[in-house]
């Protein structure tokens, strides 16, 4: 059990990957139409719009709430909206333990493609479970949660019982509930199937006791009237 004060987990403010994966499965397609590399997607100009929504809701807020430390994920869009909503932060981190979940061969497929392309793949991946399954070259979700155990446990060493934000991803904000809350893979998964954690949005845990308390769960207040484009996977 690690030991902060607080911990939250800003999801990156939309991406132009996330438009374009609405576009692509909206449309039945095939593949996500993107250019770049995963780790280069920029956000959107409504994710940045999101990113300054972010920075007026952290500078409204009184010195004693504001986190001492951010760690942001390498991912341009991460990168991007840590640096929107928190600049110059004296403490600001930059870690790649913190990057999106590695998709290996199945990087740009949307579901009708992977169906389509690789139907042993699915048919694997729905024996295994999204918690165990790795996609060819790619990661589990158990993949990402051993690098984020190794994070939090150096983060702890440097920063016990401060205040810890980090910037990442969907998978970041639902293996947190994981690591922190303890949630078994079951009911994780099902949390993941019937909810989705909107771009900007705030995962926040305060300790309590020996463990920690979900405070905030995916929540947008702060964005006011925006609204956050509620895709996942990018």
């Amino acid at each position: 059990m690690t030991d902060f004060a607080w911990v939250g987990l800003i999801r990156h403010a939309e991406s132009t990957g996330n438009v374009a994966r609405e576009v692509a499965e909206s449309s039945a397609l095939h593949f996500i139409d993107i250019d770049e590399r995963d780790v280069d997607v920029p956000l959107s100009p409504e994710g940045e719009r999101q990113g300054a929504a972010l920075a007026a809701h952290f500078a409204s807020l009184p010195a004693g709430e504001l986190p001492d430390v951010v760690v942001a994920s390498p991912c341009r869009r991460a990168l991007h909206t840590a640096m929107l909503a928190l600049p110059d932060h004296p403490v600001a981190l930059v870690d790649e333990r913190l990057r999106d979940r590695e998709l290996g061969a199945l990087d740009l497929l949307t579901r009708r493609g992977l169906a389509h392309r690789y139907p042993e793949e699915l048919a694997r991946k729905r024996r295994l479970g999204k918690f165990y399954y790795r996609p060819p070259g790619g990661e589990s979700w158990a993949d990402v949660a051993l690098r984020l155990r190794s994070l939090l446990g150096d983060l702890e060493r440097q920063h016990g019982g401060k205040r810890v934000l980090l910037v990442a991803h969907e998978v970041t904000a639902l293996l947190l509930r994981y690591l922190l809350e303890g949630v078994p893979e079951p009911e994780l998964l099902e949390h993941a199937r019937t909810t989705v954690v909107p771009n900007a949005s705030l995962t926040a845990w305060e300790q309590v006791g020996d463990g920690y308390l979900l405070r905030a769960a995916h929540t947008t207040a702060h964005l006011g009237d925006l609204d956050p484009l509620a895709v996942g996977g990018l």
